[in-house]
C-alpha cells in the first residue's frame, strides 16, 4: 500500500513537472509585439522662434483631384511639430487672400503684405508638381518660404493688384524669384528604394506596428504618403536655415 502511494505521488510530481517545463517553452517562445517607435523632432536653428502661416497650395500637378486646401492642412501639420514654430492655419491665409483679390503671392512684396496682415513672420506656400495616389504613391511637391524683412513698413493705401503687375513672374514660373526667401523641392516616388525606406521610417512612432496593414498603410492612403512628403521636405527647409544662418 505504501509503494502504491510512493508510485502514484511519483506520476503526479512527474507530471507537474512536465507541465511547467512545456508552459515555460511556450511563454519564452511567444512572440514579442514590436516596439511602437519613436517619431523625430525637428526644432527650429538655435532653438528659435517664428510664427509662419501656411498658404493654399498651388497645384501645377494637372491633376484635378489635388485639393488645394487640403494639401496646405497636411503641410500645417507637419510644420507645427517643429519646436519653436507658431503656425497659422491656412483657413486664415485664405481670408486675407480674398480680402486682398488674390488668389496666390506673386511678389515678394505681396507676402510681406500678407505677412504683416496675419502678424508672422514669413510664408510657406507650398506646390504640387506631380501627383499619383495608386500604389507605389508619387508626389512631387515643394515648400515656399517667404520672410517678411524686418525693416518692412505697411505702405498707406496699398493695391495688391498692382503689386502683382509690378512684379509678375512669367507665365511658366509658378511663384516669383526675388526676395528673402528659401525653398525645398523633391519628387518623392514610392516604388525608389530608397524612398521607401524613408517612409518606413518615418512611419514608426505614427502607426501600429502591430495593426493590420502596419507601415504598409501609407502606400495606401495618400493623405498619410503626402504627410511623409512633407515632413521630409519640412527637414530639408529647416537645414537650408542653418546653412543660411
Amino acid at each position: 500500500m505504501v509503494c502504491f502511494k510512493d508510485e502514484a505521488m511519483h506520476r503526479t510530481c512527474n507530471i507537474l513537472f512536465g507541465a511547467a517545463v512545456a508552459l515555460a517553452a511556450l511563454t519564452g517562445c511567444a512572440p514579442k509585439d514590436p516596439p511602437y517607435g519613436t517619431e523625430y523632432i525637428r526644432r527650429l536653428p538655435r532653438d528659435g522662434r517664428a510664427i509662419w502661416a501656411v498658404a493654399p497650395a498651388i497645384n501645377l500637378s494637372g491633376q484635378r483631384e489635388v485639393d488645394s486646401l487640403l494639401q496646405a492642412d497636411l503641410v500645417y501639420a507637419q510644420v507645427q511639430q517643429v519646436r519653436g514654430l507658431t503656425v497659422i492655419p491656412v483657413n486664415r491665409v485664405a481670408e486675407v487672400y480674398a480680402g486682398l483679390g488674390i488668389e496666390q503671392v506673386h511678389s515678394a512684396e505681396q507676402a510681406a503684405l500678407v505677412c504683416d496682415l496675419l502678424g508672422c513672420d514669413a510664408l510657406l506656400v507650398p506646390t504640387v508638381t506631380a501627383y499619383d495616389p495608386y500604389d507605389p504613391p508619387k508626389l512631387g511637391a515643394s515648400l515656399h518660404l517667404f520672410r517678411k524683412p524686418g525693416t518692412y513698413a505697411r505702405p498707406a493705401n496699398v493695391d495688391p493688384r498692382e503689386l502683382a503687375r509690378a512684379a509678375s513672374p512669367p507665365a511658366e514660373q509658378s511663384l516669383p524669384q526675388e526676395g528673402d526667401f528659401l525653398q525645398a523641392v523633391g519628387i518623392f516616388d514610392a516604388a525608389n528604394g530608397s524612398v521607401r525606406e524613408a517612409l518606413f521610417n518615418y512611419a514608426k512612432g505614427r502607426n501600429d506596428p502591430v495593426g493590420p496593414m502596419g507601415a504598409k498603410e501609407y502606400l495606401i492612403s495618400m493623405d498619410r504618403y503626402c504627410s511623409f512628403v512633407y515632413q521630409s521636405l519640412t527637414g530639408d527647409l529647416l537645414r537650408s536655415m542653418r546653412r543660411r544662418g
